[in-house]
């Protein structure tokens, strides 16, 4: 489930077929019951017929929902991939069709704020007993735009170190614990590494992708680094604490030799469940692609001094309003569907991480993540070390190309991580001279 990818915004001539809308029209059926239409991207089974858990807990909470709320009718449907959300929904907002409620990656929500009829949920959110702040703060920053916001959290992850514990044990190595630096991952990583056995250490998604790019923001985070300056107008993250994390990944993969630079991020998965791999940071989704490792969970190292951020890749509820008081229905759904009780429920049943903190220790969840969903549990915990969000913007996808860039010059040794950061530095700074 990983939620990496920056979505190329565009308004594409999409074949006929979308989803069933729901826009246009479509005020309270019979008996004044309103109609809620909610578009998702979880299919009912895989390709292979395994049930889709994802599919399950929605479908449940829907069901569960509708029983409780006799004025309020939900109306689910698969729509699509969630990687074409973006594409589906502006092209049902062309023909007047949109849904009520719409599952979307936090990567579009700076598009969608200019979508015609996207609900403003600013004061919705503030509302008593809805708790805003319950909310992990990096999701909370992710959902908003310009100081409105206009997602509610649907789904969170996070990354932290995933480790092979059988080549820990056979290298004589101690597991990673949560005081590990970024010195004690490189030692780590350099013991493991086996040239003759083509095994290494660790092994980093180096394509220049958004992969690349928020796998090295944890670590500028941890530093003290940022991104951007304060106001948004410069780039930040060339200063000392991205030249430290950027050197720390290019000591491991220049110098040490320990890193396994995947330049097609297609890999890695593979070569960590079949023992080649000692050490990844990745997240949850990776987990059940693992089947033949006895593997641990930590959350990541950090710098003297710094702290154990990590990052998360947040998706969002949008909602539109479609009139005929659909709106405060579907505002009625979202806010149910996504209180801590709802949130225990679909945790339990598909391993997704809650979106609240009070979830973290709420009664029938404590425990039970982790013995349902090994290693599950670590990542839920680590959701405390999700401080901050990527850029909100329109330019994002940009700023993450040169950004990508430069962490793989650096680690190709093409560049020293000062060059390859001042340089992308002033790429960013033009984009966003540009965009002001």
């Amino acid at each position: 489930m990983p939620r990496r990818a920056v979505i190329a915004i565009a308004v594409l001539a999409l074949v006929a077929g979308a989803c069933t809308g729901g826009g246009g029209g479509g005020g309270p059926s019979g008996g004044g019951v309103v109609q809620v239409v909610l578009w998702h991207g979880y299919q009912l089974q895989s390709s292979e017929g395994v049930p889709n858990l994802e599919a399950k807990a929605l479908d449940d909470l829907v069901a569960a929902f509708n029983a409780s709320h006799p004025t309020i009718k939900v109306k689910s449907v698969y729509c699509c991939s969630n990687d074409n959300a973006l594409q589906k929904v502006t092209v049902a907002l062309q023909g007047g069709q949109q849904p009520d409620i719409t599952y979307q990656y936090g990567t579009s929500m700076a598009q969608l704020a200019q979508a015609p009829g996207i609900m403003d949920l600013t004061d919705r959110v503030k509302a008593a007993g809805f708790r805003w702040d319950d909310f992990f703060p990096g999701a909370r920053a992710a959902g908003t735009v310009g100081g409105h916001v206009f997602g509610i959290p649907a789904l969170i992850d996070n990354l932290a170190i995933v480790y092979n514990k059988d080549l820990f044990d056979a290298a004589g190595l101690s597991y990673p614990t949560a005081d590990w630096t970024w010195d004690d991952f490189r030692s780590a990583a350099k013991a493991l590494t086996d040239p003759a056995a083509k095994r290494f250490g660790f092994a980093f998604p180096a394509d220049a992708s958004e992969d690349t790019v928020w796998h090295f923001d944890a670590m500028l985070w941890e530093g003290g680094g940022s991104i951007l300056s304060t106001d948004g107008k410069h780039a930040a993250f060339n200063g000392p604490a991205g030249v430290t994390a950027l050197t720390a990944l290019t000591d491991m993969a220049v110098t040490d030799r320990s890193m396994y630079l995947d330049q097609q991020n297609t890999q890695i998965d593979n070569l960590f469940n079949s023992g080649r791999i000692g050490m990844v940071v990745t997240g949850p989704w990776a987990l059940g692609g693992y089947p033949d490792v006895h593997y641990g969970v930590q959350i990541m190292p950090t710098f003297p001094g710094g702290n154990h951020q990590t990052i998360a890749g947040p998706d969002m509820w949008v909602m539109f309003d479609n009139g005929n008081g659909r709106a405060d229905a579907a505002w009625t759904f979202v806010s149910w569907m996504t209180d801590t009780q709802q949130q225990v429920t679909e945790t339990l049943t598909d391993g997704h991480l809650p979106t609240r903190a009070s979830v973290l220790n709420s009664p029938g969840y404590t425990g039970k993540l982790g013995q349902k969903f090994p290693g599950n549990d670590v990542f839920a915990e680590n959701l405390q070390n999700v401080v901050q969000a990527r850029p909100v913007l329109a330019s994002y996808d940009q700023i993450s190309q040169f950004m990508g860039q430069a962490v793989v010059a650096a680690q190709l040794g093409q560049s020293s991580p000062a060059d390859a950061l001042d340089r992308a530095a002033g790429q960013v700074d033009q984009v966003l001279s540009i965009a002001a």
